[in-house]
């Protein structure tokens, strides 16, 4: 759950902030090589915990955005370079589960959880919708009579005999 929150707020102060500048770049992000982007945008940062690399203020973040664009500059793809970088660090370090084998599930089971949580809402708020109204009959002569004495037995009964 504390992951969740610190990836929200990453992702949020990235929108607000923009992606940490590359080093030698002097905040000029429209130089960071479009695939070394992509690839630093799929990563926790090693050197922040709970952090994007993206957003990592640290120098081992920023020395590690610099090998990711330089690895961008040299031909590599964005996938290549999360590969690279998940074989060095850890494949803690994804921050988006892979689309194959076991990582598909984190890609299908949410949505379809949810899914499966709106449908037994729906049918039960249907199901209780349909149920009718249980209708109260006022009791007859013989049931008050009975209830009387019913009352009359316990009042004799919780009576202190002192």
């Amino acid at each position: 759950m504390t992951r969740i929150i610190l990836l929200a707020l990453a992702i949020l102060s990235s929108a607000l902030l923009g992606p940490a500048p590359a080093s030698g770049q002097s905040g000029d992000s429209s130089t960071v090589h479009p695939e070394a982007r992509t690839a630093i945008g799929r990563l926790w940062s090693p050197y922040c915990p709970g952090m994007m690399l993206e957003v990592c203020p640290s120098p081992g973040g920023e020395m590690l955005r610099d090998s990711v664009e330089s690895m961008a500059r040299s031909g590599l793809t964005a996938d290549s370079i999360v590969e690279v970088i998940i074989a060095e660090y850890g494949e803690e370090y994804r921050a988006q589960p892979r689309a194959d084998g076991i990582g598909r599930l984190a890609w299908y089971v949410p949505p379809a959880t949810l899914l499966a949580g709106l449908i037994m809402v729906g049918a039960f708020l249907t199901r209780r919708r349909g149920r009718r109204p249980v209708v109260v009959t006022p009791p007859s002569d013989e049931d008050e009579e009975r209830l009387r004495v019913a009352m009359s037995v316990l009042e004799r009964e919780e009576r202190p005999d002192f």
